[in-house]
């Protein structure tokens, strides 16, 4: 669905960005990004949805290919209507409008009245609290909450792949399992997801693959049972910093995930 490949971007004339990138995500797939703050996983997202000309930065080499259709040069606007949609980090929602207004506003890109009904009942039966709080203003909803209004805004489009930045990002730990289990979700619903993140444990939990980035490059890359049993990645994500990134639950979830994915393989290969 997601190919990228030797992609290279500049911010300005001077700052490059990102080195030689080639990473894939199939139809269907999870692709979590790790990395420390400034390793280029943002930008990423910005060369895949079109938003890096906002932020005075260019692809200036390679290219990024949607369901076969090169976008590394596409606009926003054209980009989620080819089926990409995105929650950038912050989670940037419409403060002074409603929860309903927000929602509106991001069914915008749908291809009909049909899908933006079909996309806003599947929001609703995602986040049930969207619709109790439909005429609240969404600057007044709890972290958690805008955080489940950004994604459902972004899933108004109806996208077939989602780009997330963050978005565990100031959350409590159990609200970081509940978002988790969202993503699981979105994805068992048929949804691909590129998803950002520096809580490796939530991350690695939810997706199957996984690619770490270190000063613009891809360092590491490999499946997420593969990369969680990596010393390099114990000790940078899911060792020193375990206390500050997840719970030990979410920790024994992990485990679990991969036993389970471990199990099922063996008796598809018997």
């Amino acid at each position: 669905m997601l190919s990228v490949r030797d992609l290279h971007v500049r911010y300005g004339r001077s700052v490059a960005a990102l080195h030689g990138i080639d990473l894939e995500v199939p139809e269907g797939g999870v692709l979590a990004v790790l990395g420390s703050n400034g390793a280029g996983k943002s930008t990423l997202l910005r060369a895949i949805s079109g938003t890096l000309r906002m932020h005075r930065g260019a692809v200036s080499g390679g290219d990024v290919r949607y369901d076969g259709t090169s976008i590394a040069r596409l606009d926003p606007a054209a980009i989620v209507r080819l089926g990409v949609g995105g929650v950038p980090e912050g989670r940037q929602i419409f403060a002074r409008m409603t929860v309903e207004e927000n929602l509106r506003a991001g069914g915008i890109g749908a291809r009909s009245a049909t899908g933006r009904a079909a996309a806003k009942r599947r929001v609703h039966e995602l986040f049930p609290v969207l619709a109790e709080r439909a005429k609240q203003r969404a600057g007044l909803l709890s972290g958690g909450e805008q955080q489940m209004l950004a994604i459902g805004r972004a899933l108004m489009s109806g996208p077939k792949l989602l780009l997330l930045d963050e978005p565990s990002l100031g959350l409590a730990p159990k609200m970081v399992e509940r978002i988790g289990d969202i993503i699981s979700e979105i994805h068992a619903q048929g949804t691909a997801v590129v998803l950002v993140e520096q809580n490796a444990v939530m991350a690695l939990r939810v997706a199957d693959h996984a690619v770490v980035f270190e000063v613009g490059r891809v360092a590491l890359a490999g499946t997420t049972a593969e990369l969680a049993g990596s010393s390099e990645v114990q000790r940078l994500y899911l060792g020193g910093h375990a206390e500050s990134q997840a719970t030990a639950e979410e920790e024994a979830r992990l485990a679990e995930v991969h036993r389970s994915r471990a199990h099922g393989l063996s008796r598809w290969a018997g």
